[in-house]
């Protein structure tokens, strides 16, 4: 199945619809995905004025520290999802003066969305139902051929026992998938648990979520939400979390305050001595002369270590490391 482009989601973070300060505010910060949220941040009286705000604000130019645009909609259970599509992505008409001044073009209303995250995704028909949506509304962005204007991504939300046991029909439901969150209070609330701090009692549903999408080439694996975010305690715990996630294989966190994505992304990067490292292996791979094995600094090198070298440095550069640099640096390793 033809995945549309992935993006680098080191920190993912909602940004209620409901306060026009909050959202002017977030065009001012760098971070790699802002969701704007419709659903649990937004109370039912608000729902109606948070989508005038979102299409006011995505109406606007992109700013510069904000990679990826987003909005986490309602669930499509709900009754609410249909009326925000239609508000975010659904089309008007705009005249084209090549070849008749008076045809009409459809145009998607947000054309600074990229991506629309699906809360309470159950099964692959919740995606099968936002895929179908777009196609028949929104034709120009439901594509995955790689021409403009880039397709629409979707994320999508575990939250619940259900979910779980059906991850791999999930993640096979639509070629716009770009990865799965895994939503962690609503999961412990789905099956009676209690969160504490080491998070075990999440390690299964973790596990699961992150081979899932691995095996099913999505881009994203987005951990659980850090509920304490004020003062050392809660950057020590932001911290502590995001090593962990990263240990299971996540590559992305949620955030629910400015201060935790700075914490986020730095986790989420390779780091400098693991970026050199990947360099270092990928100059001497070049010069080992087709050998299976090698070594470097006394360490074994084999087809696997440079496969892993060479998605590091992907990643590096899609974070903003002067790969080009270290390649100069190290032109002359050789392989051991």
């Amino acid at each position: 199945m033809a995945r549309v482009t992935s993006a680098v989601r080191r920190a993912l973070l909602y940004v209620p619809s409901s306060s026009r300060k909050m959202l002017d505010k977030s065009r001012g910060l760098t971070v790699d995905c802002v969701t704007y949220d419709l659903e649990d941040s937004v109370s039912m009286n608000m729902k109606a004025e948070a989508r005038q705000n979102l299409r006011a604000i995505l109406a606007l130019p992109r700013s510069a520290g904000i990679k990826e645009q987003a909005v986490r909609i309602n669930a499509v259970d709900s009754g609410l999802a249909e009326d925000d599509l239609a508000e975010l992505v659904g089309i008007h008409l705009l005249a084209t003066p090549i070849p008749n001044p008076y045809s009409k073009a459809p145009q998607c209303k947000s054309p600074h969305l990229d991506t629309i995250v699906v809360p309470k995704v159950n099964s692959a028909s919740d995606l099968n139902w936002i895929t179908d949506y777009l196609a028949h509304h929104l034709p120009s962005r439901n594509r995955t051929s790689g021409h403009e204007p880039q397709p629409l991504k979707l994320l999508a939300l575990i939250e619940s026992a259900q979910a779980l046991t059906n991850l791999s029909s999930i993640c096979t439901a639509t070629p716009l998938l770009s990865g799965l969150v895994f939503a962690a209070e609503d999961f412990a609330l789905d099956i009676s648990l209690t969160r504490t701090p080491p998070l075990t009692e999440f390690l299964y549903a973790r596990s699961a979520i992150v081979t899932a999408a691995r095996a099913h080439g999505l881009p994203s694996a987005i951990d659980l939400v850090c509920t304490s975010f004020k003062g050392d305690e809660g950057r020590e715990a932001m911290e502590r979390e995001c090593r962990g996630g990263k240990g299971l294989g996540f590559n992305g966190k949620q955030c629910v305050h400015p201060s935790q994505v700075e914490i986020a992304q730095r986790a989420f990067a390779p780091g400098p001595e693991e970026v050199e490292w990947a360099v270092r292996v990928l100059v001497a791979g070049g010069k080992a002369g087709g050998r299976g094995a090698w070594g470097l600094d006394g360490r074994m090198v084999d087809v696997p270590v440079v496969r892993k070298a060479g998605a590091t440095v992907d990643r590096a550069v899609a974070c903003g490391f002067d790969v080009e640099m270290l390649r100069g640096k190290w032109k002359d390793q050789e392989p051991e």
